[in-house]
């Protein structure tokens, strides 16, 4: 009992320090140091190696092959169908905390869209653990879809364990970094849903282990490159951009939107008021 609370409470630190310490690509430079000047601040050395290096449009190494949850070989690529766009998550399935939460926070995100796994989406999670076996995966898997109580969602939602050397291509090419610590037994790493087209392209990251519904389904839009979503759905992604982790309201395309608006409205208007008098001018009867 007291090595388990121990474990807790080194998780809770890490997951605070994970908090605090940006993803490198998130890193600004500080205002006060002069132009030029980047941050120097070191990461504790818990944290080294442990950052998340954006690499959006990179393709997965959608050859390498893993296990799913029923023990079965599987290619990375068999989830990329071409058509729907792909959740995906890199977690450990022993992980005391932060995996739990992220998956948690997923799932809550996902039970506020009207959208399926399976049907416009899939998920994907991978452990990055390669001492797990299909059998924690299967556990795990069982748990999750109990929780996002939505049973015609079984199809879309993979657990996969795999060999070091190809868990190590799958953290390279999603720039990904853990750290293994032989104190507590555990893997030291950041959370995120990594979204991926339909061809097995990153589209976006979201951190943290709370997500915004409405970020969420719009990151889905885009990366499913317009495959999925409502003529409603396209039209909030032109007039939102991405900032900071959410979509925001972004004020030049909302002018450009109305402005575009305004002119296919005047130019029916005008449509119709020429039509109308013509059709006027050829019942006129000519006076002789």
């Amino acid at each position: 009992m007291t090595t388990q609370r121990a474990s807790i409470s080194g998780c809770i630190g890490l997951a605070l320090l994970l908090a605090i310490y940006t993803p490198a690509h998130a890193q600004e430079a500080d205002p006060a140091a002069g132009p030029g000047s980047e941050r120097t601040e070191e990461l504790p050395e818990e944290l080294e190696g442990v950052e998340i290096i954006e690499k959006l449009d990179n393709k997965l190494p959608l050859d390498l092959r893993f296990k799913n949850h029923n023990g079965k070989e599987v290619k990375l690529g068999d989830y990329f169908d071409g058509e729907k766009p792909v959740i995906l998550t890199l977690n450990y399935y022993r992980c005391p905390m932060l995996c739990g939460l992220q998956l948690n926070g997923m799932v809550d995100a996902l039970k506020e869209i009207d959208w399926i796994a399976g049907d416009q989406f899939r998920i994907l999670t991978i452990s990055f653990d390669p001492l797990e076996t299909p059998q924690l995966a299967q556990a795990k898997r069982k748990n999750y879809l109990t929780y996002y109580d939505r049973p015609e969602s079984a199809a879309g939602w993979s657990f996969l364990t795999g060999r070091k050397k190809n868990i190590d291509q799958v953290l390279d090419a999603t720039g990904f970094g853990i750290q293994y610590d032989p104190k507590t037994n555990e893997w030291i790493h950041a959370a995120a849903l990594i979204l991926c087209t339909p061809d097995g392209r990153i589209s976006r990251y979201l951190y943290g282990i709370l997500y915004q519904p409405k970020t969420l389904r719009l990151s889905l839009v885009e990366a499913s490159e317009g495959k999925i979503g409502t003529t409603v759905d396209r039209f909030l992604l032109y007039c939102f951009h991405f900032e900071e982790g959410e979509y925001t309201l972004a004020a030049f395309n909302i002018v450009r939107a109305v402005a575009i608006l305004t002119l296919l409205v005047l130019g029916g208007v005008l449509t119709w008021f020429w039509r109308r008098e013509a059709r006027r001018q050829r019942t006129v009867t000519p006076t002789v």
